[in-house]
This record gives structure tokens, sequence and C-alpha cells, in this order.
């Protein structure tokens, strides 16, 4: 299967066109991968509505840039429908594709850092806009000027754990994942995220310790 940039770019885009049964959230993750091997590809645009936003906050998480991780969530969708055919059935498509967005999010940054090109410093994570799903009441300025510098600092903090355990906490804290969805989405056992994540709470409790 393949297809060229304009159609990605349809299917990337607008899912409600799909009919309103398509569109109903009926039609499991495992049929709709059956059907658009098939050759229903169409129906792909059902797949990227259901997930996008996830897997942005995944990658926004990773990248800590938006423009970056619009990147590599669309290079995850593009990845994930020409690998489709691999796709395990028993397995859950949003792990997959987690999957998939963590391992492009890492080798981006690696490229990045090689090449010199993006400051260590640059583009922290902000916690506060990881978790943003709706609109929400307008703090006042010196409570906005508190969680500003309370992200900021959890930022610094997150960004400087090693990878593995940054990977655990991203999926647990921001995505809400459980330790069986993380450890299918980063391909390890239950036992090692929960030790990765007793590691990287104990690291940030001693760089956050001024915060107490």
């Amino acid at each position: 299967m393949s297809w060229d940039t304009d159609e990605m770019g349809a299917l990337m885009g607008d899912a409600a066109k799909l009919s309103g049964t398509q569109m109903a959230g009926e039609t499991s993750d495992q049929e709709l991968v059956e059907r658009i091997i098939e050759g229903e590809r169409d129906l792909y645009r059902v797949l990227v509505d259901r997930y996008q936003g996830r897997v942005f906050r995944v990658a926004f998480g990773l990248m800590r840039n938006q423009e970056d991780a619009r990147e590599v969530t669309q290079e995850a969708f593009i990845k994930a429908y020409r690998s489709l055919p691999s796709f395990r059935r028993d397995s859950s498509f949003y792990t997959w594709i987690y999957r998939i967005t963590i391992n492009l999010g890492i080798d981006q940054k690696r490229k990045a850092y090689r090449s010199r090109e993006t400051p260590l410093d640059e583009g922290r994570l902000h916690l506060s806009d990881a978790h943003q799903t709706g609109p929400r009441p307008l703090p006042g300025p010196g409570q906005s000027l508190r969680r500003r510098e309370l992200a900021g600092r959890i930022g610094e903090a997150i960004a400087e754990l090693p990878e593995d355990q940054r990977q655990v906490v991203l999926l647990r804290e921001v995505q809400g994942l459980s330790y069986k969805e993380i450890a299918e989405t980063v391909g390890v056992a239950e036992g090692t995220v929960m030790s990765r994540l007793f590691y990287a709470r104990k690291k940030l409790q001693v760089l956050l310790e001024d915060l107490r």
C-alpha cells in the first residue's frame, strides 16, 4: 500500500466526511484495519480522527516543540498506514501507534542533537499544555505566573531524566495509560515499567526538592 502526499494530506484531514455509522465509534480498530488492508483505505481517516489528539500529546511531550510534534504526529500516521499489514490483530492500535510515535520522536531528537540544530534548553515541556484538553477558567496574574514557573521547573526536571524513564513518566502522567498499556507501548514487562517509574519519581523528588 502507498499514498502520494496529496492523498495522505486528505486522509489526515476532515474525518467527518465519513458516514455517521463509521464515525459513531461502533467499528473496532481491528475491524477498521482489516477493511483498510482489503482496500477501503478512506477508513484510515477514522483512525486518524480517533487518535491524532492523543498521539500529538505524546509527540509534544517528547519533542517539547509544537512544530516538531506536528511533524512527528503526521509521520507516525503515515508510517502506521504503510505498516498496517504487519499490525498484530491481537494488540491495540493506539498502543502500536504510540510506540511508533515514540521511536520517531527519539530518532528525530538524536539527529537534531548530532547536527547541533536544537539547543538542549529549547522548547521545554510545559505539563499544563500537555494536559490541556479543553477551555479552562483564566487564572489571575499571580496564579498564572506561578503555574508557568512550576510547569517550567517540572519540565526541566523531566528533561533531565534518562530517555527510558522520561517515556514512562510521560505516558503515565500525561497520557494516563495503565502499566499494562505502557508496557505494550514501549515493549517491556510491566515490572520494568513500574521500576522505571519508581526511579524516575525518586529522581524528580530530588530535582524538585525546593518546591516542597
